[in-house]
């Protein structure tokens, strides 16, 4: 068994390989295989890998590449994740991928699957529409529609009939990937000092590259290493960090947060990795039916999605009660309008329930640290101070 050192240390690597080396080795295995890349946001990866197929998360270039074509697409009030997608297809980082599937995340998103047709990049593209009515009648059968183009697009590439049998394998892989990440979520939470979050968003991060059977072996090693006291607790306060669902915030983010005097115990980076909360039937005669119905009745909340009959702000406030949270940061990236106009009925419900926050924002590839570190640092000792106040009173 290598060292969790050396594990998280390839996970790293492969995490920020914008060559996407490890995909590339594994299609070259089976000339019927499929790459197919998405943005960060849920996709039904089951049904991909169902169809010989590998989903391949696409989260921008960072700080690792300069994006100069990219700016030419957009405009400069825009976020910097399409700009650096655009960047990476315009520079042919994407040969050997096969279809590109954008879920529906917001305009900018949208605009960005017409720019993939009109730059022909990849065999198909798909913007992926979600449902806004959450009956199954109607917005489950939609969805089923949505998957089954998807299949039938992979299927005109490699000749791939999905049966019920690999969907429902399928399935299972990826309910057993969830599992092991929730369960990390939940030794995290009792026990931080074991695993930082800079290195734990480098192995789910990894989990977006390379087949889930590989992620699972990974992710149960982890599982098999934080089970066992390792580290010094340290006198921090336990976060919650909200509002990175897309562009991801730069590392030494995460980094500076924690250094602050803040263990992140819960999070919303590569959000789509931990989408369905709980398992989804894996032995049914109709598995697109138990995709949909778990998407319909057990996603989590984010800005992405529309669902009046469930507040995201009522939902916020149950999981950091869960995660037992001293407080809330809310960081989201510069321009992105979902996140910023979810902002104030989160910050409303918070004070309406005395839970201390704080918020500011971000680019991927760029981040005011030290400002950053001190206004976290402040946030961190005051709830500190006023907790040892109220317990001495």
């Amino acid at each position: 068994m290598k060292s969790l050192n050396n594990v998280i240390e390839e996970c790293k690597t492969l995490a920020f390989d914008l060559k996407f080396t490890r995909a590339r080795e594994w299609k070259a295995e089976d000339e019927n295989r499929v790459i197919i890349g998405y943005m960060p946001i849920y996709i039904p990866r089951e049904i991909i890998h169902a169809a010989n197929g590998l989903a391949v998360g696409i989260l921008g270039v960072g700080d690792r590449k300069q994006v100069i074509k990219g700016d030419a697409f957009y405009q400069s009030y825009i976020c910097r994740i399409p700009r650096g997608i655009i960047e990476l297809a315009l520079d042919n980082h994407f040969k050997d991928f096969d279809g590109f599937i954008f879920p529906s995340i917001c305009d900018v998103i949208r605009n960005l699957s017409g720019m993939f047709q009109l730059l022909k990049v990849g065999t198909f593209i798909n913007y992926l529409d979600f449902p806004q009515n959450f009956q199954s009648e109607i917005g489950g059968s939609f969805y089923q529609n949505e998957m089954y183009y998807i299949l039938n697009e992979i299927k005109k590439i490699n000749g791939v009939e999905v049966s019920t049998d690999q969907l429902n394998n399928s399935i299972k892989l990826y309910n057993k990937n969830r599992k092991l990440i929730e369960k990390i979520y939940n030794t995290r939470q009792n026990f931080p000092w074991r695993l930082s979050a800079e290195e734990f968003y480098y192995i789910i991060r990894a989990g977006m590259v390379m087949p889930v059977e590989e992620h699972n072996n990974i992710l149960e090693e982890v599982v098999e290493y934080i089970s066992m006291e390792n580290g010094e607790p340290m006198d921090k306060i336990k976060v919650m960090v909200i509002g990175s669902f897309c562009e991801q915030p730069p590392v030494g983010l995460i980094k500076t947060i924690e250094m602050a005097g803040c263990y992140i115990v819960e999070d919303d980076f590569t959000l789509g990795s931990r989408w369905i909360q709980g398992d989804i039937e894996d032995d049914t005669d109709n598995p697109l039916n138990a995709l949909s119905d778990a998407f319909l009745k057990r996603s989590t909340f984010s800005s992405s999605i529309y669902d009046i009959e469930n507040p995201k702000e009522k939902r916020l406030l149950e999981l950091a009660k869960n995660r037992n949270v001293d407080g809330i940061i809310f960081a989201a990236p510069s321009f992105c309008d979902p996140a910023l106009l979810d902002l104030p009925v989160y910050q409303k419900t918070c004070d309406e329930k005395n839970i201390r926050y704080i918020s500011f924002q971000y680019s991927e590839n760029t981040g005011q640290f030290k400002n950053i570190k001190e206004q976290v640092g402040a946030f961190s000792d005051s709830i500190k101070l006023w907790s040892e106040e109220l317990v001495g009173g």
